[in-house]
């Protein structure tokens, strides 16, 4: 079982601060909160403690991993940023935004699955903030989830998946308030481009660089994948799962995922999403591992708004279904 430590109070998060910064500093493994969901972290430099990363998750070692920093000022000794890069680091950061730079001739080809780019974030949950400037370097840090399973926002998701993981440690900073992956930008060609949607929407990077927001849109899925959490089948439950239209009548033993509220004689679990989209994404995977959990044979996924403001849910719904799976 993981070692689990607790952040509720100023001593408690002192000493995880400290423990996790020794075990990164020792090359070992820690999973910690940030505002977009759990990482699985280790120290940047140390290629072993990579490979320990991607061995616990399972991750294919061509996958790149982002590289969590301390501050703003730290993006220079990884990447070469240009002023796009810069506009947007100093706008969003700390925040839930990754950008792609080329890489710096330090950066390990463990942390960029041999590519000539580094993906780079700062983190704004106090805990992460707090624990690598303690340990005070970059930190790889996927999501701390097997890989291709629902992402964690909560630390109890992180010992879900690693119950049999005694070397792991798990530092508890609460629920993660965005609940889904980081935006990802790359800003490593002439002109910066969306490359996953993520925690900040992309109306706000677009107004940040005074640009029309179908400018950015790049590249969604690459080969080999450019950057995490691209494939067409991520973030999902061990259930089968399909996305629906919504108001459709659901087999009535079928666990489901909705905007509505249970409809009379649905006899299976049914989960209720926020009806804000910031809402929704706070608690999507979340609710998506409960029904996960349910016993149910298959999940069932209404479908969101078709605006904008919906697209981050809209797509980790489909990449948590079934490939070319949809019910009439």
């Amino acid at each position: 079982m993981p070692e689990l430590l607790t952040t509720a109070t100023p001593a408690a998060l002192m000493v995880a601060t400290e423990r996790a910064a020794t075990c990164w500093r020792a090359g070992g493994v820690v999973a910690f909160p940030t505002e977009t969901v759990y990482g699985l972290g280790a120290a940047a430099r140390n290629p072993q403690a990579i490979e320990r990363v991607y061995a616990a998750k399972g991750r294919p070692r061509h996958h790149p991993l982002i590289v969590h920093l301390p501050d703003l000022e730290a993006m220079a000794d990884w990447g070469v940023a240009n002023e796009a890069a810069w506009q947007l680091a100093r706008r969003f950061w700390p925040g839930p935004l990754t950008l792609v730079l080329p890489r710096a001739a330090h950066v390990l080809d463990a942390l960029t699955g041999g590519q000539a780019t580094v993906a780079l974030r700062v983190p704004s949950h106090p805990v992460a903030l707090a624990l690598l400037r303690a340990f005070g370097d970059g930190v790889a840090a996927p999501s701390a989830n097997r890989y291709g399973h629902i992402s964690p926002t909560r630390a109890e998701h992180v010992i879900g998946d690693y119950r049999d993981d005694d070397g792991l440690l798990v530092i508890d900073g609460g629920p993660c308030g965005v609940g889904v992956e980081s935006t990802i930008v790359d800003c490593s060609g002439v002109s910066p481009r969306l490359l996953r949607l993520g925690g900040l929407s992309v109306s706000d990077i677009a107004a940040s660089l005074g640009v029309d927001a179908a400018s950015l849109q790049g590249l969604q899925a690459a080969e080999p994948p450019r950057v995490p959490g691209t494939l067409a089948r991520h973030y999902a439950p061990r259930t089968p799962t399909l996305v629906t239209r919504t108001g459709v009548a659901h087999p009535s033993d079928a666990a489901v995922l909705a905007l509505r509220d249970r409809p009379a004689g649905h006899d299976g679990p049914w989960l209720k999403l926020p009806t804000d989209p910031r809402g929704a994404a706070e608690l999507l995977y979340a609710l998506l591992r409960e029904l996960d959990s349910a016993g149910a044979e298959r999940i069932e996924l209404e479908a969101v708004p078709e605006e904008a403001a919906w697209a981050v849910i809209a797509d980790r719904l489909k990449r948590a279904a079934e490939p070319l799976e949809e019910l009439p």
